[in-house]
């Protein structure tokens, strides 16, 4: 009894199959946190930083003018220049917002002037627990948009990926002393076999295989040398073996590619 030919799938294969799926999975991840919370995040921090920089600014030029009760209540009227769409902002911001607490202390803002710039509102957003830094611009509505989408698109890759890769974790094609099982399923003898297109196999690993059914008609099925079994020397090249045990047991029409030695040599006449 002649001893089956098994193809699984290749380690090649599976592990190009799990970067994809790593790849287009964390980027589905990191599309959802910034359309969900990051872009609502930077634009508070970026609006709050606004209304620092400008009671900094209104403090220069009011504090020789101003007693600190006055400047308490002018910082008490001032509120921070959020934008009217609620949305831009994470969920639970209050709005309207006057400016924060320690805006409206005149000493702070006094002392504040001798230090680094931005130290107040750095301060002041560890001690509220603001975690993004400020942006360089805010992020209007489309932005959040954009974030959505491409969570979206890579949402379905990943699915893609998945369903790729556990659909082919399960397959392997084989050839036995009767039959060739492709990876797609079913059993096609050798007698049915009616055709193989071989032109890429020696570049590609991949070929294609006509079989009669039962019916009359034709059936294509693929022949993917580099998915399952491989070409490695080292395992007596699997899918290279399933092709040459194919062959000798095929009697049907071969098409692949012929060089110009061997048309040149099939042209060749005896010599009268």
């Amino acid at each position: 009894m002649t001893e089956p030919i098994v193809c699984k799938p290749t380690p090649w294969f599976l592990l190009r199959a799990v970067a994809m799926l790593l790849m287009f999975g964390i980027f589905a991840v990191m599309f959802f946190v910034d359309g969900k919370w990051g872009y609502r995040e930077k634009n508070l921090s970026y609006y709050l930083a606004e209304a620092f920089e400008k009671a900094t600014n209104d403090f220069k030029l009011k504090q020789d003018e101003m007693s600190p009760e006055r400047w308490r209540s002018y910082a008490e009227r001032q509120q921070v220049p959020f934008p009217e769409d609620p949305e831009l902002l994470p969920e639970g911001t209050q709005v309207p917002m006057i400016w924060p607490v320690v805006l409206h202390d005149y000493d702070t803002m006094k002392s504040s002037l001798g230090q680094p710039m931005n130290k107040l509102f750095d301060d002041y957003r560890l001690e509220a627990g603001i975690r993004k830094d400020v942006p360089e611009h805010d992020f209007p509505k489309h932005k959040i948009t954009e974030q959505w989408v491409a969570f979206g698109v890579c949402l379905v890759l990943t699915v893609g990926a998945a369903v790729v890769l556990l659909r082919t974790i399960g397959r392997s094609m084989s050839v036995d002393g009767e039959a060739f099982h492709p990876a797609g399923g079913g059993s096609i003898p050798f007698g049915d076999l009616v055709r193989l297109d071989l032109r890429k196999w020696d570049t590609k690993g991949l070929a294609y295989a006509w079989a009669k059914t039962a019916a009359g008609a034709e059936r294509k099925v693929k022949i993917d040398g580099l998915t399952y079994g491989g070409f490695k020397k080292e395992q007596d090249e699997p899918a290279e073996r399933l092709m040459q045990r194919l062959r000798g047991n095929f009697s049907g029409e071969i098409i692949e590619y012929v060089t110009e030695a061997e048309s040149a040599g099939g042209n060749d006449s005896p010599a009268a």
